[in-house]
């Protein structure tokens, strides 16, 4: 009896208990849920950047920095000019010697390509020796001692127009152009032609006149020429070289000079002279023929 009155006295102590514990509880579970939806994704995102990066703290900025300049953001135009400038750098850094030889590998066009690419390629492009290792290279070894007064690219390119406008003479052979012919020579009275016959002509009439026999005479040729040496001064070049004149089924080895004087800016023919080869130790037969 005693003991059913004390709990019955206080009866209604043990579900306050209950109705506190179970709400701590609902609000433990919400609380856990919430932590769960909200706070795990960002704690995920964080471990997997310092999974892939494996450093953290002003590291991870470094990290973030270049990730953006590597993904175009706006520092990947400083990545790039400062690209350039190591490039740059290291070309300076090299002695002459070696960057004279690196250049010695390239062609005349490619050359000129360099020379605009930036300052410190133009530098390098336009360097005197390298230009002289070019003549050499393309031209001949026999100007070795002379010192271009406008330097050796200024040289090279007055060289290479020779050379040029000399091949176009042999074209203009093989194409039997009087009027190309015509425009090649200088319209003066000293100019003057000797073919491999021996047959002389002076002024420009008399020299056009000969190529007109000659293109009238003579079948068609395969000439091949060889052994080409050029010298280049102000205002006048001249140009030695080897010819093998294929006619009909002869061959004829002919040495032959040309020479040309500049003129408003232009090289024109002002001599022609052309001699046999001595073939086999003996002079050929002289007879009329294209040369």
């Amino acid at each position: 009896m005693e003991i059913s009155s004390t709990f019955s006295g206080n009866g209604d102590i043990p579900f306050v208990y209950l109705f506190v514990t179970l709400i701590v509880t609902i609000f433990c579970c919400f609380f856990s849920l919430f932590f769960r939806l909200f706070k795990f994704p960002q704690s995920d995102k964080a471990r997997a950047c310092n999974c892939k990066g494996f450093v953290g703290g002003s590291d991870s900025m470094a990290v973030t920095a270049t990730a953006r300049v590597m993904n175009g953001g706006g520092g990947g135009q400083v990545e790039r000019e400062r690209q350039q400038m190591i490039g740059a750098s290291m070309m300076e850094q090299l002695v002459p010697e070696i960057t004279t030889h690196a250049l010695s590998y390239l062609d005349y066009p490619s050359l000129c390509r360099l020379s605009m690419t930036n300052s410190s390629m133009r530098r390098a492009a336009n360097d005197d020796n390298a230009w002289k290792a070019l003549y050499h290279k393309d031209f001949t070894m026999e100007q070795d001692s002379i010192t271009p007064a406008n330097g050796w690219k200024a040289y090279y390119a007055a060289t290479r127009a020779i050379v040029n406008i000399n091949q176009h003479f042999f074209d203009i052979i093989r194409e039997r152009s009087l009027p190309e012919m015509g425009r090649l020579w200088l319209n003066a009275d000293y100019v003057k032609c000797i073919h491999a016959s021996g047959a002389f002509f002076t002024g420009y009439n008399g020299v056009l006149g000969s190529w007109q026999m000659a293109f009238n005479w003579d079948a068609a040729v395969n000439i091949q020429v060889r052994d080409v040496r050029s010298r280049v001064l102000p205002g006048v070049a001249w140009v030695t070289m080897k010819a093998y004149v294929g006619m009909e089924h002869n061959t004829h080895h002919m040495s032959m000079t040309n020479v040309f004087e500049l003129h408003n800016g232009q090289w024109f023919m002002v001599h022609h002279h052309s001699s046999d080869m001595p073939v086999d130790g003996e002079v050929a037969d002289q007879q009329p023929m294209l040369g």
